[in-house]
């Protein structure tokens, strides 16, 4: 048996890859439901364009701030229970906390207190989530040292957070439905409730069940002293500048930053195109549709494109999968802008299966990428530092989702798009802008990626001498 055959040592049991993903559940779906519950400061609660900028922008500078400083302190911590279980578990239960007490909001209170009021909460769920999501990614990627097992890990974690983006569209039905509450702001104030308990409970099985070894005698980690956290932003930095020196990683990051950002941009127009061109403006008329829209999609992602994506990594390797998979969301994008049909709504939904390669493949090859990348690093640099790349990555993720918010609001001015001046030559700019932005954005990813080459045999490679060194 050869060397590369004794490092396959790494298959996780199914178990573990649930308690991973149950995490993953909670990861995104405080996000999803909390794109959803926004829409509720504006509409309802009276906040002006310059609140609103303000709470989407400022918690997310400060989350962005936050993520490489907790990469660095899970990295380097010396513990019985290892490096990552006790900041998930702390990280979980201050998310579920901060999220319930954030959207406790009342009319009556007045909207400067409201908005000094969320703004605050909103840095404390950030921070939770920081604390929670840091270490929690970089636990995924230690998980396995296998090169397809790690695309499993990855793969199984996704089918079930995808389950977020199935359930937070049809928080709108329920929301503006009187049957259940009277208004929307009692509607959050409850559903809050209702999203934090679940996921905080959620978001702490990876801590509970998922096993780690013990660092507490590893001297090769960095003490975590006031002085050393404090001076660690120059380690820091001298990661950041590491990690963009190694070309696979950087490609993938400047490829997420394309495809992840040119989808968020443009995203929110579907409810446009349905409600607008669809139904001629009527909100009644387009029902469920925008809900549909948004849901079907995730589902067609969970059984579907996650599976498939996972099987052909394996057949055809990371990359080749990647390749493909985002040359189909092309294909799905194109196919939007001709089934956006009048009087057909229905029309949209053959399309979903070939959109939804794009988001849905993504962070299931990225994320296992990310994985072989640490490896790489180890093997350069003699550490672990699965939560500074896991950082790092996410971090051009956030900084693209802020730009991503900007762009959104321009484009909108830029075709004329006003809902309480609706006009109709506007919509052909937003269906351009809609198909046009993603495909532009993949299209660049692709020409990037083309010239990854951490393949399965130099992954293996790797292994081999990290291995040889520890001996």
């Amino acid at each position: 048996m050869s060397e590369v055959d004794n490092i396959k040592k790494g298959k996780v049991p199914f178990g573990q890859k649930v308690a991973f993903g149950l995490g993953m559940l909670a990861n995104q779906m405080f996000p999803a439901a909390l794109g959803i519950f926004m829409v509720v400061l504006v509409q309802d609660l009276g906040f002006p364009g310059w609140m609103w900028g303000i709470i989407f922008f400022l918690p997310r500078v400060f989350d962005s701030i936050t993520d490489p400083i907790m990469g660095f302190i899970s990295d380097n911590t010396r513990s019985k229970w290892g490096r990552r279980r006790q900041y998930v578990f702390a990280g979980g239960l201050i998310m579920g906390v901060a999220y319930v007490i954030m959207w406790q909001l009342y009319r009556d209170s007045g909207l400067d207190y409201n908005f000094t009021y969320f703004l605050l909460w909103s840095f404390v769920f950030y921070l939770g989530l920081t604390i929670f999501s840091v270490p929690y990614v970089a636990m995924g990627y230690e998980m396995s040292d296998d090169f397809h097992e790690r695309t499993s890990i990855m793969a199984t974690a996704q089918w079930i957070g995808q389950w977020a983006w199935v359930i937070a569209p049809w928080f709108w039905v329920v929301m503006y439905d009187t049957a259940w509450f009277p208004d929307a702001d009692t509607a959050v104030r409850t559903l809050a409730i209702w999203v934090a308990i679940p996921c905080a409970i959620l978001a702490i099985i990876p801590a509970i069940f998922i096993r780690s070894e013990s660092t507490l005698d590893d001297d090769s980690l960095t003490p975590l002293n006031l002085k050393n956290i404090g001076g660690s932003l120059a380690e820091i930095w001298d990661g950041f500048k590491e990690a963009f020196k190694i070309e696979p990683f950087r490609r993938m990051c400047i490829s997420t930053f394309f495809i992840f950002n040119s989808f968020n941009t443009v995203a929110s127009f579907s409810f446009f195109i349905i409600v607008y061109y669809l139904f001629n403006g009527d909100a009644g008329a387009a029902w469920l549709w925008p809900t549909l829209f948004g849901s079907v999609g995730a589902l067609i992602t969970t059984f579907a494109v996650i599976p498939t994506v996972a099987w052909m990594s394996k057949k055809m390797g990371k990359k080749n999968a990647f390749m493909l998979s985002q040359s189909i969301s092309v294909v799905g994008y194109i196919m939007l802008w001709f089934l956006f049909i009048p009087g057909k709504p229905y029309m949209f939904l053959f399309a979903l299966p070939f959109f939804s390669f794009g988001i849905g493949s993504l962070f299931t090859i990225m994320m296992s990428m990310t994985a072989d990348i640490c490896d790489l690093d180890e093997l350069n640099s003699g550490k672990r530092r699965e939560g500074i790349f896991g950082a790092i990555y996410w971090w051009m993720v956030k900084l693209g989702f802020a730009f991503a918010g900007g762009l959104t609001g321009a484009i909108l001015s830029f075709v004329g798009f006003d809902p309480e001046a609706y006009n109709p030559e506007s919509m052909t700019g937003l269906r351009l802008f809609f198909s046009g932005v993603p495909i532009f954005g993949t299209m660049v990813a692709l020409f990037i990626m083309r010239n990854y080459d951490l393949t399965e045999e130099r992954a293996n490679e790797i292994r081999v001498a990290i291995n040889s060194k520890k001996e």
